[in-house]
């Protein structure tokens, strides 16, 4: 086979064709049980920022290759996800957009919606199967991409790195450092501080957009939060799109600007570390736990006086460093296209470690220290919950989980002692994927590893020198080499082996076994020299995954007829605003509302709210803010015999404005109109008008 160009190609050759999009894939903001801290008690109330799918695409002018990037503001990419969009690409695109070409990764946020997973373990905390959550999902995705493929024009790309101070810290220092000395001492941090930024412009040199890999776990809210939202590097998308699409409200404007997650396993934004919650003492020890309650009472601390704060702080500092390199980039990134995917049975690799030595990984299985969670999130699985006695579902799950795990899945995991062996339970369908996606995109210089889950930053420094060498060794020296978390299918962790022998969290979820990183390196090796050689099209698909038909299971109460408190309408208001504010205070109204659930159920694009301000040169009201915006918050609270309410929250930031303002709320409340049936209805509420005064 050809080796790849080089990137020797004349300047015409180096313009791509690219397109951006963005679409909102928010979904039910209420009664949705919140992925990521899988802490049952953590479902949506309510709305602090909209979650958003945003993508990229790049093409050869000359041919019919392309790649797609998407990442979502999601907790992460689950298969049945995957393999949905897929299936409308396929039936919009024909074989334009394919498995291997289209790059599918979640920021990771823990305060979206749940309940889009085909394999049971994810359905225990997010109450099964939530068809409204899986296709808000899904058709945001499929959106963001149609917008990007209706856009695209002649453009060129530009890539700069640079290094991420105060942002993050490794939760799991005693495990990094059981890696080889040697090793340790070619790297001066615990964590990954590289950002690696992608510009996009046209051929006229407008600007279109930018991707950022930066590893930290969304988790600056942390899971005592209610409010569906985006966290830190959500925060960071925010800033820059409002700086870029001036005058816009948020989520309009043009440009898009992805911060995506990438080997973020071990690392938290919670930059004060741990803290016992009771006594204040730090609880920075190898079991993470305090001298009084153990470790349910250790939680980090971010830098802020509270998560919102912290989320702000730390969204800042990632938005302003991407800034800066997106201004500051000047090495074009030129040369072919290409991408190499396949199928993989993760649960039986055959890894060689040298010429004499094989090993292989192991069925799924989750250790007892998952069961800890982590210092960003305590105890996850606590089965004592009194709402799940009783019923068949959880009864059957619950015998499903007295069954032993063999012999063979427990001498293949050690020393991890196993809590849930997810690989040998079926009921009603499998737990855990067997079938793993692996794929490497290539845009010139630039290799995107796409990866199903959370590699620790050991993890992903190897992974990144391997496929950098073998590009090296075939030809294809000095790719900038990134990559991309929580793609395509989820898979817990990966650790390295030596992070493996000491099972904190991150070790017990590294599912595969104490191999599952060497097994990884394998494969990616395999891909970009089948990138290199220019041999994408020898590779074997592998094994294809399973689509279960899940849509019957869920525990979600359904929406019922609704009432208004008598003598009152929907979108009355209960509790009115003051008559004035000053900047840095709260504008607060609640109305007589509905669940939000009605909302995102009927229409495919809904806003909650307004911010307004009287224009007396035309007299009339302006929007000035969406519920898009961070300095909003919605909450729903639900009452008796269908009733609830909404309050609506304004932060009035610094420099606002001074003049005449209100708030507006719009809803949709299910009525009874036969014995067997409701219909929706749209409604809408204001509050008073209220003056802002200058400071």
């Amino acid at each position: 086979p050809v080796p790849a160009d080089s990137g020797n190609e004349v300047a015409e050759a180096a313009r791509y064709l690219v397109g951006v999009g963005r679409a909102d894939c928010t979904g039910p903001v209420a009664q949705v049980p919140l992925m990521g801290y899988a802490n049952p008690d953590q479902v949506g109330r309510g709305l602090l920022s909209r979650l958003y799918s945003r993508a990229f695409i790049v093409a050869d002018p000359k041919d019919s290759k392309r790649v797609v990037f998407v990442s979502a503001d999601i907790g992460m990419v689950s298969q049945k996800v995957r393999l949905e969009v897929l299936k409308q690409l396929q039936s919009k695109y024909g074989e334009l957009y394919r498995q291997d070409n289209v790059i599918l990764s979640g920021t990771h946020t823990h305060s979206g919606p749940g309940g889009y997973f085909q394999y049971t373990l994810f359905w225990i905390t997010s109450k099964g199967l939530i068809q409204p959550a899986l296709n808000s999902t899904v058709n945001g995705i499929v959106k963001s991409i149609e917008i990007a493929h209706e856009n695209m024009k002649r453009g060129r790309l530009f890539i700069n790195r640079g290094t991420v101070e105060n942002s993050q810290i490794n939760r799991s220092p005693f495990a990094y450092l059981e890696n080889p000395e040697s090793e340790r001492r070619r790297y001066s941090s615990n964590t990954d501080k590289e950002m690696l930024v992608l510009k996009m412009v046209d051929e006229d040199g407008h600007e279109l957009g930018l991707i950022s890999w930066f590893a930290v776990h969304p988790v600056s809210m942390n899971n005592s939060n209610h409010l569906v939202n985006s966290d830190n590097v959500g925060y960071a998308s925010y800033l820059f799109e409002q700086e870029k699409n001036k005058g816009m409200l948020p989520g309009e404007g043009s440009f898009v600007a992805a911060f995506a997650s990438s080997n973020l396993g071990d690392v938290s934004p919670n930059t004060r570390g741990p803290f016992c919650v009771n006594t204040g003492e730090s609880c920075d020890n190898p079991q993470s736990s305090c001298p009084v309650g153990g470790a349910a009472m250790c939680m980090a601390k971010g830098p802020g006086s509270d998560m919102f704060e912290s989320t702000r702080i730390i969204g800042q500092n990632i938005f302003l460093k991407a800034k800066e390199l997106y201004e500051k980039a000047s090495q074009e990134v030129t040369g072919p296209l290409s991408s190499a995917h396949q199928w993989v049975n993760m649960s039986d690799v055959s890894v060689e470690l040298n010429a004499t030595h094989t090993v292989k990984t192991c069925k799924p299985a989750l250790g007892h220290s998952f069961a800890a969670g982590t210092i960003d999130g305590v105890g996850a699985f606590n089965f004592t919950q009194g709402s799940v006695e009783g019923d068949p579902f959880w009864d059957q799950i619950r015998d499903q989980l007295l069954g032993e795990p063999s012999n063979e899945t427990k001498a293949c995991h050690q020393p991890k002692p196993i809590l849930f062996s997810t690989g040998e339970m079926t009921w009603p369908h499998p737990w855990h994927p067997d079938i793993v996606d692996v794929q490497i995109a290539a845009i010139g210089s630039l290799a995107i590893l796409a990866v199903p889950g959370e590699f620790t930053t050991m993890s992903g420094r190897r992974l990144r020198e391997a496929v950098k060498s073998e590009f090296d060794s075939h030809g294809t020296p000095g790719m900038n080499v990134v990559i991309a978390g929580l793609c395509n299918v989820y898979t817990h962790y990966i650790t390295t082996y030596e992070e493996y022998q000491v099972q904190r969290y991150e070790a017990a979820s590294t599912i595969y076994g104490p191999h599952t990183l060497s097994a990884y390196i394998q494969l990616y090796r395999g891909l970009a020299k089948a990138i290199a050689l220019n041999a994408t099209q020898d590779l074997p698909r592998g094994p294809e995954p399973p689509l279960f038909n899940v849509t019957g299971l869920t525990l979600l109460p359904s929406l019922s007829a609704e009432r208004a408190p008598a003598g009152k309408t929907f979108g009355d208001v209960l509790e009115e605003v003051r008559p004035e504010y000053r900047e840095r205070e709260v504008a607060e109204v609640t109305f007589v509302g509905a669940n939000p659930r009605n909302s995102a159920e009927n229409a495919t694009v809904h806003n909650f709210l307004m911010v307004e301000r009287y224009s007396n040169i035309s007299s009339s009201w302006r929007a000035v803010l969406n519920d898009a915006s961070w300095d909003t918050r919605f909450y729903w609270s639900k009452g008796s015999r269908g009733q609830s309410n909404v309050t609506i929250e304004w932060h009035i930031p610094a420099g606002t404005e001074p003049g005449t303002y209100r708030l507006r709320y719009f809803g949709h409340y299910k009525k009874k109109v036969s014995l067997f049936r409701t219909a929706t209805v749209p409604f809408e509420g204001s509050s008073s008008a209220f003056q802002i005064t200058a400071p």
